[in-house]
């Protein structure tokens, strides 16, 4: 294949891929006036529900400037030769490849990171301030903005280091190197994101003695699990939205209850919603999507190590002078609709996992108080209780309330 027909498809690629997810926000959008159904007309009084909409229309119309924006920048980007002249102006600096590719990436995120950051800033300070949700000041603003630079310049950068070196040192066979420290990596940051990472943005503290505690700990006792990490972070810092999840495994494995949460739910409610997230730890559920992602990440490694050498990828950017870094590039806009299909089977596999969590939660504790805490959520989160088929099937990692309920409910 000629580098000018490799362009094209990857011109098309982009475009298509964009008016796929344009179809799929239109067809949930028509669905925002639908009748509410019978069994979730308690989680909205008149006015909740009509600021639900105006909320949910709102930020789909932020939606397409968003992703138009993008579009027409990334177009424009490669159109132009933008490739070319990031390459030159990293080739002008050192000869290293390692260097070379550090500056390239890092000059391309960075500058796309600033571009966006009016989008996020009117998000934040505009939207979500509107309807009641941010809890964001301006100084946290800027430095979660400096901390996410940061992490990316060190975990990103030593990452494509990594990956970079082995290219170097090994040829096509880099991607076996590449994907044991990945899969390494993948297994430390499950373990230590909640010990390591979160820190740095969030403070988290024990959760106190008292009656949430002791009921947390007599449920977890019930079923077998031994849970000595019960921690509250404090979520409320940016949002009023609420949330809890499970990490790590072993000695490190921990619950995490947003301040929000606790502020929200009652204690009963709460509890349902750990028995929910104990059920993925009791089936399995962390260790089976930490495996598929595995296996997902070594099977786009293989693919691009059949690739990434061919001059034609960097020559369909423009660039005359093969490299790693723009192969890479290129082959990661090429395999986006694969990427597409292998997302669309994770959400159906975290759908399922997640009915049967609420089964777990429904048969060791009790279905109502966790219905009526998903009921809250949505409300209080202003969620969209009649999202179309489509775009759940496409973009939903967690079924839909109507459905939760029902599966809940044995109706």
């Amino acid at each position: 294949m000629n580098p000018e027909t490799l362009y094209y498809i990857i011109l098309a690629v982009i475009v298509l891929d964009f008016l796929v997810d344009k179809v799929l926000d239109h067809l949930n959008a028509k669905h925002f006036d639908d009748t509410v159904p019978q069994e979730l007309a308690d989680v909205y009084d008149d006015d909740a529900y009509q600021k639900s909409q105006a909320y949910k229309k709102e930020r789909y119309r932020f939606g397409i400037v968003t992703s138009t924006f993008s579009l027409v920048l990334t177009l424009g980007f490669i159109i132009l030769g933008g490739f070319p002249w990031v390459d030159g102006i990293a080739r002008s600096i050192s000869d290293n490849p390692i260097i070379v590719a550090l500056i390239f990436f890092g000059i391309i995120l960075l500058g796309s990171d600033i571009l966006t950051t009016p989008f996020s800033w009117y998000s934040t300070f505009v939207i979500e301030e509107k309807y009641g949700f941010n809890k964001t000041t301006k100084k946290t603003f800027w430095l979660d903005k400096l901390k996410s630079w940061l992490m990316m310049s060190i975990i990103g950068g030593g990452i494509l280091a990594a990956i970079i070196w082995f290219y170097e040192f090994a040829g096509n066979d880099f991607w076996w190197y590449t994907w044991i420290v990945l899969a390494l990596f993948a297994v430390f940051m499950n373990m230590f994101y909640a010990r390591l990472i979160v820190p740095i943005f969030n403070k988290q503290t024990p959760l106190e003695e008292g009656s949430l505690r002791n009921k947390i700990e007599s449920y977890a006792k019930n079923v077998g699990f031994k849970l000595d990490n019960i921690f509250v972070i404090d979520g409320s810092k940016r949002s009023t939205k609420a949330n809890a999840y499970f990490s790590g495994f072993g000695r490190e494995k921990r619950i995490t209850l947003f301040d929000t949460l606790i502020n929200d739910l009652e204690e009963e409610e709460i509890v349902a919603v750990l028995a929910h997230e104990v059920g993925h730890y009791k089936k399995k559920h962390i260790i089976v999507n930490l495996a598929a992602s595995v296996l997902t990440t070594g099977f786009t490694l293989w693919l691009l190590s059949l690739f990434v050498d061919s001059p034609v990828l960097s020559q369909a950017l423009g660039v005359e002078i093969p490299s790693f870094h723009v192969g890479l590039v290129a082959f990661g806009i090429l395999y986006s609709p694969i990427s597409e299909i292998t997302g669309l089977l994770m959400n159906l596999i975290s759908r399922k996992f997640e009915y049967q969590a609420d089964d777990f939660a429904r048969k060791t504790y009790s279905a109502q108080p966790l219905i009526s805490g998903l009921k809250k959520l949505s409300g209080n989160n202003l969620s969209n209780l009649t999202p179309h088929k489509a775009y759940v099937f496409v973009h939903y990692s967690h079924p839909p309330l109507l459905q939760r309920y029902r599966n809940l409910t044995g109706a």
